[in-house]
């Protein structure tokens, strides 16, 4: 007998998809979008979309599970982490003050995040919040070549880097909900 989960999944179709494609939020029959803003967007967004279904469906102690000592990283940490991020890049958007970090010091987001319901809660509405206050910033700045903030960074890094933090997270999430119920995919 063995405590690690069976490996599942949804689809019916492919064994290493998450849900069958005509079941993905994140499938569309039409065309791509035109042009490198329209593109960087729905890359984004789809990985959101992403590490959300990887949340899906899963208890407060699930979600704060750890993965293998010593770490600290968990679903919940990974959502709290996120919520730092956004306010981060918000943060080098404009030359104002940076707003301060939500969870407190270094490595709090993860290290904080208990399996009570209240902290799952908290963390997906931060996510919200922060995420719009993000994308609200960088809307004023259609030009992916303009340069903002203190350090003048440009518009097109500031996407590519997001996309880069949520996917690679996104894997992380893969590894961590495999390990807590054994359900695989995309």
């Amino acid at each position: 007998m063995t405590s690690e989960p069976a490996r599942w999944t949804q689809a019916t179709i492919y064994a290493d998809m998450w849900v069958d494609p005509e079941n993905d939020p994140r499938e569309s029959d039409g065309v791509g979008p035109d042009g490198e803003l329209a593109t960087l967007q729905d890359y984004l967004a789809n990985y959101r979309l992403t590490l959300l279904m990887k949340c899906e469906g899963l208890d407060a102690e699930q979600m704060a599970r750890r993965s293998v000592p010593p770490s600290t990283m968990s679903l919940l940490g990974l959502l709290r982490h996120l919520v730092e991020v956004e306010r981060d890049w918000h943060n080098w958007i404009g030359d104002d003050d940076p707003l301060p970090k939500l969870y407190g010091k270094r490595d709090a987001d993860f290290d904080g995040a208990v399996a009570e319901q209240t902290e799952v809660d908290a963390a997906y509405a931060n996510l919200v919040r922060e995420q719009a206050a993000t994308d609200a910033a960088l809307a004023r700045h259609p030009d992916l070549g303009e340069r903002v903030g203190k350090d003048r960074i440009a518009i097109r890094e500031l996407m590519v880097h997001r996309i880069e933090e949520y996917a690679r997270h996104c894997g992380h999430a893969d590894l961590l909900r495999e390990c807590i119920d054994g359900r695989v995919g995309q």
